[in-house]
């Protein structure tokens, strides 16, 4: 605990919860017993004892997290936790952090929406990689689908074919009959047996395809944001389900309870953020230069995450290599099914919010 250079009060009452103090520190709520008044200058000196001190204590957080696997979570399990961050305020602060970056990079040079779009089956990358004769026989289809000549057209004139053919008001963004729920009331009126699902759906595409009067890629764009800003409310929720998998599949271990799988799943996930940014910076530094070396240096942070899953579950667990190995196999395959079924139910999330 950080002393400060403040005069201690000759009264034994602390200020914060008036219990009786015994020593410079309240034993009940821990505020040190000292005047109230203080200059900037002691306002100033307090604030950076207090960033030190934070950053201490967060290097070697950091630094046992990495280097020893499993370590963090069993000294919490022991109560030894002064000497390190919070799990939850770790959590916190790390995927705060790893979600500034990983936003900004998609922002920046992440997807491009433009360069997926599918025209007759092909991307408009795929497109732009064809050979002079491809290219002819492509377009020409093209203008036998929409009642034109057949001829192909030349690589400016297509480029106007895409443009108009994404930003034209009067197509729809998705193909449905109905031009407005007016009509699809009309309808539903008349006889038509859609259940409550069916009907909100089929309200909800109208809504898109009057939104966005066959923008795709402002359709696109939208949708592409609404998932990837949804990503850390899917990661949350999914570590107490984590945490719920390593307590079924470790239901023996009378030992561990629900909340210590919970603190194994957390320190599991700060390390994937740390690890995760080291990754995004060498695929930068990859941009740069391109060289193989730094290609196969990632292949193997990569690989690095799993090995170093197996290792914090055997340290932590303290079980033999081969039942670690079959444990760790069995919840990597329950936990990919749980995020399939978490990423689907976002998916329609951010669809209804679109």
């Amino acid at each position: 605990m950080l002393m400060s250079r403040l005069k201690e009060r000759q009264e034994k009452n602390c200020l914060n919860c008036q219990a009786e103090v015994q020593g410079r520190y309240c034993h009940v709520c821990g505020q040190e017993n000292i005047e109230p008044k203080e200059t900037v200058w002691h306002l100033i000196t307090h604030f950076f004892q207090d960033i030190t001190h934070f950053d201490g204590k967060f290097f070697s957080t950091v630094k046992y997290l990495v280097i020893k696997p499993g370590f963090l979570s069993t000294e919490y399990m022991a109560g030894r936790r002064a000497s390190y961050v919070n799990p939850i305020r770790m959590y916190i602060f790390t995927s705060a952090f790893f979600f500034l970056i990983f936003f900004t990079f998609f922002k920046s040079g992440g997807i491009d929406v433009r360069s997926e779009t599918t025209i007759n089956k092909k991307t408009l990358t795929q497109i732009a990689k064809m050979d002079s004769a491809s290219f002819a026989d492509f377009t020409t289809a093209i203008n036998l689908n929409d009642n034109k000549a057949g001829k192909p057209m030349t690589r400016a004139e297509f480029q106007v074919y895409v443009d108009t053919m994404l930003s034209s008001p009067n197509t729809n963004l998705i193909d449905i009959k109905y031009k407005s729920r007016q009509q699809y009331d009309s309808v539903l009126k008349a006889g038509k047996g859609d259940n409550w699902f069916e009907r909100t759906f089929t309200y909800k595409l109208i809504d898109i395809n009057n939104k966005y009067r066959g923008r795709k890629l402002d359709a696109f764009r939208d949708f592409k944001e609404l998932l990837l800003h949804s990503l850390p409310q899917l990661l949350f929720l999914s570590l107490p389900l984590l945490a719920l998998l390593l307590k079924l599949i470790y239901i023996r271990r009378k030992a561990f309870y629900y909340v210590s799988h919970g603190i194994f799943s957390l320190h599991l996930y700060i390390f994937l953020f740390i690890a995760l940014l080291v990754i995004f910076s060498v695929n930068s530094l990859n941009g740069m230069i391109n060289w193989w070396g730094i290609r196969l240096l990632i292949v193997f942070l990569y690989l690095g995450l799993f090995f170093y899953q197996y290792k914090a579950m055997r340290n932590f667990y303290k079980q033999r290599r081969a039942k670690t190995i079959f444990k760790f196999i069995l919840v990597n395959f329950l936990f990919l099914i749980v995020l399939s079924l978490l990423f689907t139910a976002f998916v329609f999330f951010s669809f209804f919010k679109l």
